[in-house]
């Protein structure tokens, strides 16, 4: 570590990996339910467990996105955090505002607006935090009077996000009213602002690891910023096919989904390019994995299978299918959950004792099971999408009847998560099987950057 405020990142990335954890949990759980029988129907319904998954997923994406604002700041802006008590105290109030949401899902208190369940007074805790660190990150990177494109970015697109967390705040009555402003949080996260934080981490890991030129980076950074803001923000179209707005947003939500995917194409690219030309000289390999992964299966889950179903002709029957699912899944574990994970991956070493910086074959063992079973799960779930879309909706069996039929994809999909589970959980056992440690290294920035270790 070379600034003692980076600490701050580790207790981030630790409740990131129990809420990961969890969250694995009450996915296996909601998927055992599709076998039958269920004997926990009357205690935890499928429509609870995959709530808490589903939040879960994004409780712990943004922690981990915290975490690693907190560990890449100072380091690029060569200071101290403005306030470190300031950011575990955000830390306590987000933990408090999880935990009580969890315990209240499982007592049915929530709105019933899907990944946007919290009660008001748990959106308006969660304002409070992302008030609370964008003043700190701000602040930080005021003092340090260095300000890279690469900060801009991420800044960017957490303050986005969080204003864009504020429609959730507003409750209507129409459905149609509700559902039109409620993708304005969802579809503008995922798939907009979201993807310039990963931009952010994904430009800072590469110039890190690959000695990547950092003009070259960030006038990606700019292509990619650009791109989401004209496909992205306007692709939020393909998601109002079916929930009764006017009709021409069909064709402006499929053309412009469809030019979606070009920025994460260009992201995997200049991804892989960058490493084949470092040769992969950096001894955090493992990270580089993460990096590299992240980059390839984005484009992957978020770019070709995003496309392959929300063009107009094909989303009207796949629309709500399982065939949803396996988008969904793929596009968040490579844009998101990857991009923590390899973040984590390259600060760890720094942070804890006797860690080998190249990694250990526990790290690589669980690098390469969550792929194998997310790539798993992914098929499981296309196959069982596709299953349903034919018999369900071409030849008009009913709902359950078509669950009877496609039962076979649900033992593939346990199967397979169960292989991506271990892979999980030898992940977060290789996080906290080492003790913390913040040692502070001989600070190598330019006179009159900042001392390393300095206090503010």
């Amino acid at each position: 570590m070379r600034y003692r405020s980076q600490a701050v990142a580790y207790w981030y990335f630790a409740v990131a990996m129990v809420l990961f954890g969890l969250q694995l949990v009450f996915g296996l759980l909601s998927a055992s339910k599709y076998l039958g029988p269920d004997p926990l129907l009357y205690i935890l319904p499928f429509d609870v467990t995959k709530m808490i998954h589903t939040n879960l997923l994004i409780v712990w994406v943004l922690t981990g996105f915290m975490g690693a604002t907190y560990w890449m700041v100072p380091d690029e802006s060569r200071t101290e955090l403005h306030s470190v008590k300031l950011a575990y105290i955000q830390l306590i109030l987000w933990v408090l505002m999880g935990v009580s949401a969890v315990i209240g899902y499982l007592f049915r208190y929530g709105t019933g607006n899907k990944l946007l369940e919290q009660p008001l007074p748990h959106k308006i805790v969660i304002v409070i935090v992302m008030l609370m660190f964008l003043y700190n990150i701000g602040m930080t990177i005021r003092k340090s009077g260095r300000f890279t494109t690469t900060e801009g970015v991420l800044l960017l697109g957490l303050g986005s996000a969080a204003l864009l967390y504020l429609p959730s705040l507003i409750e209507f009555r129409n459905y149609t009213i509700s559902i039109f402003y409620r993708w304005w949080t969802i579809h503008l996260w995922v798939e907009g602002v979201w993807e310039m934080i990963q931009g952010g981490f994904l430009a800072y890991l590469l110039i890190r690891l690959s000695g990547a030129d950092r003009e070259v980076m960030e006038k990606w950074l700019y292509v990619i910023v650009g791109l989401v803001f004209i496909a992205g923000i306007i692709g939020t179209a393909h998601h109002y096919y079916w929930v009764g707005v006017p009709h021409y947003w069909l064709p402006i939500g499929g053309f412009f989904s469809a030019l979606e995917p070009v920025a994460l194409i260009g992201m995997a690219i200049y991804a892989y390019s960058a490493i084949r030309r470092s040769g992969l000289a950096h001894p955090n390999v493992l990270a580089l994995h993460w990096t590299v992964g992240s980059a390839v299966f984005t484009m992957f889950g978020a770019g070709l299978l995003g496309l392959a179903h929300t063009w107009p002709s094909v989303n009207k029957w796949t629309h709500g299918t399982l065939i949803t699912a396996m988008h969904g899944h793929a596009a968040f574990y490579g844009a998101y959950a990857m991009i923590v994970l390899a973040m984590i991956s390259y600060a760890l070493p720094a942070m804890t004792s006797e860690r080998s910086e190249g990694g250990s074959s526990v790290g690589f063992w669980a690098f390469w099971l969550q792929l194998a079973g997310m790539f798993g799960m992914t098929l499981s779930f296309a196959t069982a999408g596709i299953g349903q879309v034919y018999l369900e909706r071409i030849l008009g069996l009913g709902y359950l009847d078509t669950q009877l039929r496609i039962q076979v994809h649900f033992v593939m999909l346990i199967v397979t998560a169960s292989l991506f589970t271990i892979g999980a959980a030898l992940f977060i056992w290789d996080f906290f099987r080492r003790a913390p440690r913040f040692d502070l290294i001989e600070d190598v920035a330019p006179a009159g950057a900042g001392r390393a270790g300095a206090m503010p």
